[in-house]
């Protein structure tokens, strides 16, 4: 299986870091090619909601920025995987606004799905999503079950086929088991 993880992760020193290297090795022991993009190394200039990845230049941000690498390695995988601490109630901002820069990856036209409007894919194919959180201190069940929520949300609108997630309580040998059983 071909996996890509998405590091928000701020702090390249932090418990949660080394969380993350110990189930990337887990998942390559297990013969899957996994592919890391760690967003505090990537030059992401933020989505302006200037609509040229929908207009100037169809399906790529318009800016130039490193964006191009997390919607190649999303669309390159079977599983994406968005890993992040939770900060007062939501995941890091790099990667929330990573994942807002991902928005090339379907059309500005909008379809009916289920009683809802969404945005039509752009591809015939989009991988599983999983979700990684690594709660801080003052997270609460309440923060976890809300940010759960809003990423499954994503995984809707991201055309996700299903949406898998994690807490950091379990080993990193558990969640490679669990993110690549399902």
């Amino acid at each position: 299986m071909r996996i890509t993880l998405v590091n928000g992760e701020p702090d390249p020193g932090s418990l949660f870091q080394s969380y993350l290297d110990t189930l990337a090795t887990h998942l390559v022991s297990a013969g899957h090619a996994v592919t890391e993009l760690v967003l505090r190394d990537l030059h992401l200039k933020g989505c302006a909601g200037c609509w040229g990845c929908w207009v100037k230049t169809p399906g790529q941000c318009a800016k130039g920025d490193d964006s191009a690498l997390l919607c190649r390695g999303a669309l390159d995988s079977d599983l994406l995987v968005l890993a992040s601490p939770v900060h007062m109630g939501f995941t890091s901002a790099l990667l929330k606004g990573a994942v807002d820069q991902m928005i090339p990856l379907l059309h500005p036209y909008f379809v009916m799905e289920g009683g809802e409007v969404h945005h039509r894919p752009r591809y015939g194919r989009y991988p599983r999503l999983a979700v990684l959180l690594d709660p801080r201190p003052g997270t609460d069940a309440e923060d976890l079950a809300i940010t759960e929520a809003l990423w499954r949300r994503f995984g809707r609108n991201f055309k996700a086929p299903s949406v898998l997630t994690a807490v950091t309580g379990r080993t990193p040998l558990e969640v490679a088991h669990g993110f690549t059983a399902a």
